[in-house]
This record gives C-alpha cells, sequence and structure tokens, in this order.
C-alpha cells in the first residue's frame, strides 16, 4: 500500500517525462494521440526510468522525511511501473491505471511548493535529455499541472 502512494505521488510528476520522441513523434500528428507522438509504452517507460532515476536520488525532495521513506520502502522498479502505465492512460495509450488517486496517494507525504517545483525541473530536464518536442512537453505540463492540487499541500 504504502509502496502504491509513493508511486502514485512520483507518478504525477512523472507525466510529463515519460515521452521519448521517436519516429512516431517526429510525424505530423495532428490526429495521433499524445501517447503516439511520444512515442508509445516504449518511449514513455525509457524516459519514466531516467526520470525517476533522477527524483530517487535528489537531495532536496529526500529531506522531506516522509518522501524519504517512501523512497525507502518503494522500490524504483515498482514506481517506474506505477507511473508508466499512468501516463500512457493519460495520454491516450492502451493502458489501465489501476493505483489510487492521486490526493489519496500523496496526502501523508506533506509535499511543498518547493519540492513540487523541484519535481518539476527535474522532469523539464528529462524531457529536455530525451528532445521531447515543445508541443508535447507542454501537453505533458499541462496533464501534470491539473493534478497539483491533489498533491501539494496548502
Amino acid at each position: 500500500m504504502k509502496a502504491l502512494k509513493i508511486a502514485i505521488a512520483t507518478m504525477s510528476f512523472i507525466l510529463a517525462t515519460s515521452f521519448t520522441p521517436l519516429a512516431s513523434a517526429q510525424q505530423t500528428g495532428a490526429q495521433k494521440s499524445l501517447y503516439e507522438r511520444l512515442g508509445g509504452l516504449r518511449g514513455i517507460t525509457v524516459v519514466v526510468d531516467h526520470f525517476i532515476n533522477q527524483l530517487v536520488v535528489n537531495k532536496t525532495l529526500n529531506k522531506n522525511p516522509a518522501i524519504n521513506a517512501g523512497r525507502k520502502s518503494s522500490p524504483a522498479p515498482y514506481l517506474k511501473f506505477q507511473v508508466s502505465q499512468l501516463v500512457c492512460e493519460a495520454t491516450g495509450g492502451p493502458c489501465k491505471y489501476t493505483g489510487k488517486g492521486m490526493k489519496e496517494s500523496h496526502a501523508h507525504l506533506n509535499i511543498t511548493e518547493q519540492e513540487w517545483g523541484v519535481m518539476a525541473k527535474e522532469f523539464q530536464k528529462t524531457l529536455d535529455k530525451f528532445k521531447v518536442p515543445v508541443a508535447e512537453q507542454k501537453e505533458l505540463f499541462g496533464i501534470v499541472g491539473t493534478l497539483k492540487g491533489d498533491i501539494v499541500i496548502k
């Protein structure tokens, strides 16, 4: 249960980082889903893998005792699976996310506005590393932005 909560918390930040611009992402894709334009599950998992690797070692995020405990109780491979599944579904892919909702899974993590910003920066760095096109980045950040109210403490 705790691992799933951590996975979902991390997932919201990973929504934007889950996509590698493969050939399908480089084609004009007005009719293609974001999932397809990001390279499908292959692209998503490559980006999520890198993004989670960056988050789990981030010193600023791990200063938060709740986040740090979550990192220790929920192995990175599990987080990567959950986040990939969520991003796949949220971008129009065939996956079905079966985890808990963002509010329920993040409430105990006490994520601050500053920590949200740190995660967003890591997400941006990951997207840039994999050369995700600007239009797709904007869509991803739009998806992630809708989750912020359920993740960041008031």
